[in-house]
């Protein structure tokens, strides 16, 4: 939603080699638009690694190139999510459907050589296009999607490798469009938990009504999908309090009432554990690991225009500095294949959609809308408070911060699943 203070250049790293992200990094779109952006922010790798025990830790990645590198067992660590429950794989019985626009061309393949170098099996992907089959074109546009699809997939699957996953294919970003997806992924598919990892900025909304979101639409799907049981996750923006607007507002559908929206943060305590656990991603204020490359972005969290929403939800690690590994292959240009270093808020909305197919699967039921749950949980220790850091920007110092127990950047904090699992009903 920002574009970062400075693209990065071809430059080498203490002998890892950090090529320009690829086109997605820059893109925006147009002021006043509202089509639904994707932001993951992906930074070329040269790690050949095809086995987790070739691959580095996020410490070593630090100390060597001066930033993370989680795979699934280290994120596993950091949040204590279980790789079986109930002695089956994490997921199990449960379907999670990942809306995007466009697609990958190399989704299942993507995931597949994911998986294959992390040490878990892979499993076959549903694809579906409700709205007809999205024309793929090498563009930066079309590659900011394949890039959001091919995280969204495989970090989906990392967290509940037994789950059904559903690809869910808009053929456009045009909220119309992405509505009748989602309303697909309930209402045909009965997914259990749904991802999305797009958002509009509010300010961008005529009258800021919601009218060219077609957000009273999306609310209608949104509520009656709670209502049957459906878990909706969304990230929060990569742009702070403000979208880049200079006033604070949110994004949609993170401000949704029936979606629990993902707010960023710095994961720490996998790199140093003499660090706070973690604190709010925010490149302009705190960030990451001395800030070697530049600043990518910080996570949203502002109180909402369209409902009584005061901010983030939950949180996720989802800085570029503690970023997690992703696989891709679309882009023609060999030099933009293989494993990227990847953040953003995009990626917690996957993984908290998957967390939620965890629960469900724990308690044989379909826990819905997981808001009016969040307060109980945080109060019982398993969700871990982010005290630390604010999502001030750059032309917006009227920013949010960390507080004890809710805050509007990263809301009750982020999950500590093992605890989680003895608390849902």
């Amino acid at each position: 939603m920002r574009t970062p203070t400075r693209l990065l250049a071809a430059v080498s790293v203490a002998g890892l080699a950090l090529v320009a992200a690829v086109p997605n990094l820059a893109h925006a779109a147009p002021a006043g638009s509202s089509d639904y952006r994707v932001r993951p922010i992906m930074i070329k790798s040269t790690l050949t690694a095809k086995k987790p025990s070739a691959l580095p830790t996020p410490a070593q990645c630090v100390a060597e190139f001066g930033l993370a590198c989680n795979t699934p067992q280290s994120i596993r660590a950091a949040y204590d999510i279980p790789a079986t429950i109930n002695g089956q794989p994490a997921g199990t019985g449960k379907t999670i459907a990942i809306v995007d626009a466009y697609g990958s061309p190399t989704a299942q393949a993507d995931l597949d050589t994911f998986s294959a170098t992390m040490g878990i099996a892979s499993t076959t992907l549903n694809i579906y296009h409700p709205t007809g089959a999205a024309p793929y074109k090498n563009t930066d546009l079309i590659n900011s999607w394949a890039g959001e699809t091919s995280l969204d997939v495989q970090w989906a699957h990392a967290i509940a490798p037994g789950a059904t996953i559903d690809l869910v294919v808009a053929s456009s970003a045009s909220g119309d469009v992405i509505n009748k997806a989602i309303k697909y992924a309930t209402d045909t598919l009965h997914a259990d938990a749904v991802s999305m990892s797009f958002g509009a900025p509010e300010g961008a909304l005529r009258g800021n009504n919601g009218n060219n979101l077609q957000s009273s639409q999306a609310m209608k799907i949104f509520a009656a999908g709670a209502a049957k049981g459906t878990t909706y996750v969304a990230s929060s923006g990569d742009s702070d309090s403000d979208n880049g607007y200079g006033f604070a507002n949110y994004a949609y559908p993170a401000s949704d009432t029936n979606v629990t929206s993902v707010g960023g943060t710095n994961l720490l305590s996998n790199v140093d554990s003499s660090l706070p656990a973690e604190t709010v991603w925010n490149d302009v204020d705190g960030c990451a690991f001395g800030c070697t490359l530049g600043q990518f972005g910080g996570t949203g969290g502002a109180p909402s225009f369209l409902t009584d929403k005061r901010g983030s939800d939950v949180a996720y690690n989802a800085s570029v500095y503690t970023g997690v590994l992703v696989e891709q292959s679309f882009n023609p240009d060999p030099s933009q294949q293989g494993l990227f270093f990847t953040g953003g808020t995009s990626a917690g909305s996957p993984q908290w959609a998957a967390i939620a197919a965890d629960l469900d699967q724990s308690v044989g039921h379909d826990l819905g809308n997981l808001r009016p749950s969040l307060s109980g949980w945080a109060a019982a220790g398993a969700l871990r408070d982010v005290s630390v850091g604010d999502n001030k920007s750059a032309t917006f110092s009227g920013g949010f911060s960390a507080t004890t127990g809710w805050d509007t950047p990263t809301g009750w904090g982020s999950p500590d699943v093992g605890r989680l699992l003895t608390q849902v009903k």
